[in-house]
């Protein structure tokens, strides 16, 4: 029965109580200690039943223990020194970005990301994108760059696991009360729902708009759950990353077309887009078709137009991408083809690494990476994988010039540390820390806590892990009918003063949860050991059509009922950001063991070190920048293994070395007065050393600099006029791209002789057929470096050579000084590439000449 008339009902607050409303409707209560505090005070198991939802809290607490509340001295006065806190915070006008950039730029950038993890409560994630994707936010927010998020609301979310008996993973999804979560539905003036409508095929498709405030910050979220849709398009929201292949294109228009639609109903005029992930990048086709309508652009004048794209990518493996075929393409976007006045084979070809090959599929992340002015991974290693995985898409150009770079990614330091830890940094840190986590100087000062202090704080957090572990332990056990003896047996697992590893994430194959169980022999004397004993927590989910990563879940639940092993080995069920802080916070050693290099960033290890847990990492993503012997330990080493097998049996071997010669001597070595001052200084040279780096405001404020600042200033040159320059350099690029292949190197000249000392100089001259070009339209370059053993110029130093003369077409380019640092056998070489002051990266066109 449908009703006649619907009411958002809202919970009746007393007047002293007011001030709770605005709180729990801004998501800064998810990194605030003192709010989350609050929540508890008025009601600890509500908010832990709730889900730690305090929307859901209000609608549900009773009118008795609010009319209570708002006669508790000690209540209110807690209120109203959070509100005013959250009030000072809102309205400050000192932040990063407005002490350092303020009056340089109209900057305004849009982040669009198909998931982000904000808070446990808001179920529109699934892992580690997500996560980043929230802590993003919530430094933009603390920094104060004008950042507004644009993602979709989930009527499902992400899925809830289950084991049964057997210890097979299994899902189940539950719908999302979007009136008792911290999310309004945007309105119009006239208080009717504010839509945006996407093109389907024959249809357009209704979507609200809803959004959340993460601080400074609007996350604004997409919701198909609307009348005028089918029974199907209604569903495109349901579940994030469910459905069929074809429902995921929809999701991604919706996000891309959809996103960039609805900042423009709501009056934002973005001068840049970050597109998190390429599942965004279907905006770049409506962008360029709306600058093509407005200003009776060209395709590629208003490609160029669109300047202020950044593209970041999280995926090191080709599979990772998404891909669609062309017939689905066509089905759902071929009106963009229309647009562009291209056949549909011209506009498959924006996303194909081979052009003229009609049977592949259409690629989102080559999309991006062409349309975007600034492109990156989330390490320096991923850099290196993405832009060697990338290389056909800039044939004859250096691997490392690649035009992609990286930005390491961070965790939001506020989010993830515990309250101990917490007040810990307070006291010996100042409150510095908490505005200024990127500055290596605060976090030098962790010389200076008392080594006793920290032990006693890390101490707290392991038992706090451990009674969490025993009742979820016991509730999982009751849920899925394991025998009684069995469920008992959840209230002596573990110890709260063993060794305690932790590891948790997505279940991948490729992230070997099982190599530290390989050996269970070595790892049942590990944990066995009555003086020095050891025990493991896992925690993860794998994808619902990931059998391999389930068949890892069960073999752990295999193992923890081997009675030597099982009050050691604890798997924690439905892992979400609660899990997470419990683990990171309390576990002594962060457990990471991916395949390298496979790994593209990891930011689990970075939220245990926050807190004080050391890490034990393969070298792979940001451990493989951050490893050093005095901040944690890694397994194994850089150079690849061919045969996995042997690369696991190896590494897990490694593994079981380091715990028992490293890790467990280590941690139980004890001075007379109990304190393991060796474990407890490595802790404080971690944090000292990681912290700084690892965490997402030096991230933000990297992209700000790097390419927000950048791209926004380029877009702004590209709009201005009326597009004039996108126009300029549009014909510029036809015209150089026309003539390209007759450029040509004629011959270069050296004096020197063959054999030459260190630091002997020489002048390079290089005749250059510029092909009707003139010498400002290209930048020619030495490139010398070492010769390796296959002859191959493996390139240390460019040098640009300046124009000395011309014979009409033929120019002449000379670089004097040039010399030789290091002995050896060293060579170099001459090449052209494209030069225009409106090029981000020449390396860009894909143009380049070599001698």
């Amino acid at each position: 029965m449908k009703p006649l008339k619907t009411y958002a009902v809202l919970p009746r607050l007393p007047e002293a109580l007011l001030p709770l409303r605005r709180v729990v409707y801004d998501l800064h209560w998810a990194w605030n200690h003192d709010a989350i505090e609050l929540f508890r005070r008025l009601d600890r198991d509500l908010w832990e039943s709730s889900g730690h939802n305090p929307v859901l809290m209000l609608g549900t607490i009773t009118q008795d223990q609010l009319d209570a509340a708002a006669v508790d001295p000690a209540f209110l006065a807690h209120l109203e020194r959070v509100a005013t806190e959250f009030d000072a915070y809102s309205e400050a006008d000192n932040t990063w970005f407005k002490r350092t950039h303020d009056g340089e730029t109209d900057l305004r950038v849009a982040y669009l990301s198909l998931e982000f993890g904000i808070t446990e409560c808001l179920s529109i994630f699934a892992g580690g994108l997500g996560i980043l994707a929230g802590d993003h936010l919530k430094s933009a927010s603390d920094l104060g760059i004008p950042l507004t998020g644009v993602g979709l609301l989930y009527q499902e979310g992400y899925f809830r696991q289950r084991l049964n008996e057997a210890g097979w993973q299994q899902e189940t999804y539950e719908a999302n009360d979007f009136h008792n979560l911290p999310v309004d539905r945007v309105t119009e003036t006239d208080g009717t729902p504010l839509t945006v409508s996407v093109p389907f095929p024959g249809r357009d498709v209704t979507a609200y708009v809803w959004q959340t405030r993460v601080g400074r910050v609007d996350l604004y979220l997409l919701d198909t759950n609307h009348p005028d849709n089918t029974v199907d398009d209604r569903r495109v929201t349901d579940q994030l990353y469910g459905g069929s292949r074809e429902t995921r294109m929809k999701q991604e228009i919706l996000l891309g077309v959809g996103g960039f639609r609805a900042l423009e109903k709501l009056g934002i005029e973005p001068s840049v887009y970050h597109m998190n992930e390429g599942h965004s990048a279907f905006l770049i086709l409506e962008w360029i078709t709306r600058l093509m309508q407005a200003r009776g652009m060209t395709f590629a004048e208003a490609k160029e137009a669109a300047g202020g794209l950044v593209f970041t990518t999280h995926t090191p493996v080709p599979a990772g991408h998404d891909y669609f075929s062309p017939g689905l393409v066509e089905k759902y976007l071929g009106r963009y083809a229309s647009s562009f006045g291209m056949n549909i084979d011209d506009f498959l070809a924006l996303g194909r690494r081979n052009p003229q090959d009609r049977s592949e599929e259409f690629c989102n992340t080559i999309l991006a990476l062409e349309g975007a002015a600034f492109s990156n991974g989330v390490s320096k290693l991923h850099g290196v994988v993405s832009r060697e995985m990338w290389t056909d898409l800039w044939p004859k150009h250096p691997v490392d010039e690649i035009p992609i770079s990286s930005v390491t990614n961070g965790v939001h330091a506020k989010t993830w540390v515990s309250k101990e830890m917490k007040d810990l940094y307070d006291r010996y840190l100042g409150p510095q820390w908490r505005e200024e986590p990127a500055d290596a100087a605060i976090w030098r000062r962790m010389a200076e806590v008392p080594l006793a202090e920290l032990w006693r704080t890390r101490q707290r957090r392991r038992d706090r892990l451990v009674a969490f572990a025993r009742r979820r332990l016991r509730r999982q056990l009751e849920a899925r009918g394991a025998p009684q003896a069995e469920v008992d047996m959840a209230d002596v697992v573990l110890d709260p003063n063993a060794l305690t590893i932790g590891f948790a994430r997505r279940f991948a194959t490729y992230k070997r949860a099982t190599l530290v169980l390989q050996d269970t022999i070595r790892l049942a004397r590990l944990m066995g050991d009555a003086d020095r004993p050891v025990q493991i927590i896992f925690a993860g989910k794998a994808h619902p059509a990931d059998n391999g990563g389930k068949e890892l879940i069960k073999q752990i639940i295999d193992l923890t009922r081997d009675p030597g092993i099982r009050r050691h080995l604890v798997f924690i069920s439905d892992y979400d950001m609660s899990v997470a802080r419990y683990l990171v916070q309390g576990a002594d050693v962060w457990l990471n063991t991916p395949v390298r290099p496979l790994e593209a960033s990891g930011t689990s290890g970075m939220k245990a070190a926050v807190n004080g847990v050391l890490n034990i990492s393969t070298l792979d993503g940001w451990w493989d920048e951050a490893y050093e012997t005095d901040v944690g330990w890694a397994i194994g080493r850089r150079d690849p293994v061919a045969d996995p097998d042997q690369r696991d049996r190896f590494e897990a071997q490694a593994l079981y070395d380091l715990l028992e010669r490293d890790v467990v001597p280590l941690f139980y070595d004890r001075s007379p007065d109990g304190l393991p001052r060796g474990w407890v200084s490595k802790i404080e040279s971690a944090m000292s050393k990681l912290n700084h780096q690892y965490n997402t405001h030096r991230m933000v404020k990297e992209y700000t600099e790097k390419y927000y600042l950048p791209a926004s200033n380029r877009q702004q040159r590209m709009a201005a006029h009326e597009g004039e320059r996108a126009r300029d350099l549009a014909g510029w690029k036809a015209r150089i791209a026309a003539g390209w292949a007759n450029v040509r190197i004629l011959r270069v000249d050296s004096a020197a002789a063959s054999e030459i000392e260190v630091d002997d100089e020489m002048t390079v001259r290089a005749e250059v057929h510029l092909a009707g070009m003139t010498a400002d339209n290209v930048t020619v370059e030495l490139y010398q470096g070492r010769v390796d053993a296959a002859g191959e110029l493996r390139q240390e130093k460019t040098t640009e050579m300046e124009p000395v003369d011309a014979s009409g077409d033929d120019h002449w380019f000379e670089a004097r000084g040039v010399r030789f640092d290091k002995s050896g056998l060293h060579g170099f070489t001459v090449r052209v590439l494209p030069r225009h002051p409106d090029l981000v990266n020449p390396h860009r066109m894909g143009l380049i000449a070599w001698g």
